[in-house]
């Protein structure tokens, strides 16, 4: 039985560089000149589906001084793009790195949070401070430092958010209830329109000295950029003139543990679940026992692994070139032995981390030790001391291999679609595509058979671990539930806390980067009983898994019938139903790519949407008493639903399963079905002889593009 290739070809003279351009120019004639006849609308629909527009995302995590900034400057070779150093001063909005391949300027696409979101959350800054001294009050009694202090960390967030939009004023803004009138916008009308915003320039250092104020929050930065808005930037996005490594990769800088405001936090996951490799960068001086980076890593595994597609962590310790020079060694070689006992160590705190492994293994993480500066001022170090040649491997690689993929796909097709018309032209006889049908038609209605089979046994085996998962949800949730109401050392302080998670119906996320997820927490036991099974089912490991490989093994045994010298007539219409064949399994991986981290996300989901009834309840708390009467209300609505919550989440993610099988076959059989009756029921003499003259030898030759087809293109 035919397979997918693990890669794509790599033929030189398929997928050279010279090669696509040109192929582009064949497929832009042939559908310029195709005539009005029963093919034409299909072959236009073929050949806009050959141009896909995906890339690689490497997504860059790190805390505020771990010198993500210096590294993404000098992994790509550009100094002064992003603003490092120590200004107290953190990364607020994702930021996104690629390549302009439009212009030699150096550019940002700033996309802004919608009004409706912002209004949103400045109604809830205003109710934040009215409420704030009637609280402090009630509970001044049995006040707790710790958490006075988280509470006061969310009132300062909320003030320095409201400083940077609408300055000194700000208070009397909000009580005045003008927040949204437009001449607080005037330097930034396009968040009004709902627009994009594009800065231009002809140098990196110009876009950096821009672009601070859409990215960054500080308190110690020049009066003349005391107006920031990076509170209403969503993403923004980077592109680089002249950059070999970005052709096909985007680095996305991202905050730690998503964002306290829904629209990003939503881009957030999203970008998180799309990464195939991720870097987490900390210091070296403390790489192992570091307790953000590690918390940065645990908190997003599961978005990554089972809720994502990543296959690449690298951890990566930043400057390394600074150590204490130990007696009777060299600097360089200080370095280098302590640099190895590093890896070990952190290594070895990997293999801990619990959570983390039931979606990677050791193979998946990789350690770095990095010296950004001594890498870019070419002092002290060999540039492969720095370890970021290393890193730049691993974006070639990435680059290289992407394009790879993208010129295959698009070459293929394009050969499968001129085969199609020149075969079309040339007839091939009734009698033998008749045969050629009949045997297809068989082929595939025992393939379409034998597909759900392997499937199935790993949908029983998911279903029997969430039934499980459903059982211990129910047994832990109240144990879960007073952990969260009643945090440890919680105090005074808590109430605003949770009056935020309430607000966001059950998600928040503490200025010092603590995520807060009661859905989450409440769904972890569903999570923890499929994870492994999960893993084997939908891997992002080489492991194919039931799915994708019952996909692979499925076949019409095309490349056997064009060996066959009695089916010499319709060889061409075989090429096309060949390339069609891999064409449609490669996007059946990606189907079930997309539909297995909606899958696992749909047991959060489900349960945010039982506790939504309880959330607007509690958000009507007001005045003395607000903390308790909020703790009952939610412990009152777990108590009633527990019984159903749990088993309706599983029930969601089952039927997800059972469409996505569904999803599979039709379309499996809907695309060969059609593909069959198209190439072997279309004579079309109409097709003009000039579009498809240049191609007769090579297509009767060999099944493969050569460069002598673009000898002529027009």
């Amino acid at each position: 039985m035919a397979s997918l290739p693990k890669k794509p070809r790599r033929d030189k003279e398929l997928t050279g560089e010279d090669v696509l351009p040109e192929v582009e120019k064949i497929m832009a004639s042939v559908e310029s000149r195709l005539p009005q006849t029963k093919l034409k609308d299909f072959l236009e629909k073929k050949i806009g589906g050959l141009k896909k527009e995906k890339r690689e995302l490497v997504g860059v995590f790190g805390h505020t001084g771990a010198g993500k900034s210096s590294l993404i400057n000098a992994v790509i070779g550009e100094k002064d793009l992003l603003p490092s150093g120590d200004l107290g001063a953190c990364t607020t909005v994702i930021i996104k790195v690629e390549a302009n391949k439009q212009n030699q300027n150096y550019e940002a696409e700033i996309e802004f949070i919608t009004k409706e979101d912002f209004k949103e959350h400045v109604q809830g800054c205003k109710k934040m401070f009215q409420n704030d001294a009637d609280d402090q009050e009630e509970n001044s009694d049995d006040s707790d430092d710790a958490d006075n202090i988280n509470h006061d960390d969310d009132k300062s967030q909320a003030v320095e958010e409201m400083s940077a939009v609408y300055g000194e004023q700000w208070k009397k803004i909000l009580d005045n209830n003008n927040f949204m009138d437009k001449k607080h916008f005037k330097k930034i009308p396009e968040f009004l329109k709902s627009k994009k915003k594009i800065l231009s320039f002809r140098t990196a250092e110009e876009l950096s000295a821009e672009l601070v104020k859409y990215t960054r929050s500080s308190s110690d930065e020049d009066e003349e950029v005391k107006r920031w808005f990076w509170p209403l930037v969503k993403c923004v996005t980077i592109r680089v003139p002249n950059n070999d490594l970005l052709q096909n990769v985007t680095l996305v800088d991202l905050p730690g543990n998503g964002d306290c405001n829904k629209g990003r936090d939503k881009m957030w996951k999203g970008v998180v679940q799309d990464c195939s490799t991720v870097w987490i960068v900390t210091e070296i001086k403390r790489a192992a026992s570091e307790e953000k980076a590690w918390e940065i890593l645990g908190s997003a595994s599961r978005y990554l692994g089972n809720g994502g597609q990543c296959k690449h962590i690298h951890f990566i310790c930043t400057h390394s070139d600074v150590i204490t020079l130990p007696k009777g060694q060299s600097v360089v070689e200080a370095i280098r032995v302590r640099n190895k006992k590093v890896k070990v160590k952190v290594m070895k705190k990997f293999g801990e981390q619990r959570m983390v492994k039931r979606h990677f293994s050791d193979e998946c993480f990789k350690v770095f030790t990095v010296s950004s500066t001594k890498f870019q001022d070419k002092e002290l170090l060999e540039p492969a001391d720095t370890e970021v040649p290393e890193l730049q491997k691993i974006l070639q690689k990435l680059n290289d291999n992407h394009s790879e993929t993208l010129n295959y796909w698009y070459v293929s097709g394009a050969y499968g679609i001129l085969s199609l018309i020149q075969g079309a032209r040339c007839g091939g006889g009734d009698t033998v595509k008749a045969k050629v049908k009949e045997v297809l038609t068989d082929k595939m209605k025992f393939g379409l058979q034998e597909v759900p089979k392997s499937m199935q046994e790993a949908t029983d085996a998911l279903e029997e671990c969430l039934k499980h998962g459903v059982e211990n949800s129910k047994s832990s949730c109240d144990d879960v539930l007073e952990s969260f109401l009643n945090p440890k050392g919680g105090g005074s302080g808590f109430h605003m806390t949770l009056k935020c998670v309430i607000d966001k119906y059950g998600v928040h996320t503490t200025r010092k980067g603590k995520h807060l997820n009661l859905n989450e927490d409440l769904a972890a036991k569903l999570m923890d009983s499929i994870d492994e099974e999960f893993r084997k089912t939908f891997p992002t490991e080489s492991n194919p898994g039931p799915f994708n490989g019952t996909i692979s093994s499925f076949s019409l045994d095309t490349g056997e019938l064009i060996q066959n010298r009695k089916y010499k007539d319709v060889e061409l219409q075989l090429e096309f139903l060949r390339t069609e064949e891999e064409k449609i399994k490669i996007e059946l991986q990606e189907t079930i790519r997309q539909r297995k981290k909606e899958m696992y996300s749909s047991l959060t989901t489900t349960i945010k949407e039982t506790m939504q009834t309880c959330y607007e309840d509690a958000q009507k708390c007001e005045g003395k008493g607000r903390l308790e009467n909020t703790r009952k209300i939610i412990r009152k609505h777990v108590d009633a639903n527990k019984n159903t919550m749990f088993e309706k989440a599983k029930d969601e993610m089952m039927s997800k399963l059972e469409n996505l099988k569904e999803e599979i076959l039709k379309k499996l059989n809907d695309t060969m079905k059609e593909s069959i009756e198209r190439a072997l029921n279309s004579d079309e003499q109409s097709l003009p002889e000039m579009v498809v003259a240049p191609l007769h030898k090579v297509l009767h030759n060999r099944p493969m593009i050569d460069l002598s087809i673009l000898e002529q293109t027009d």
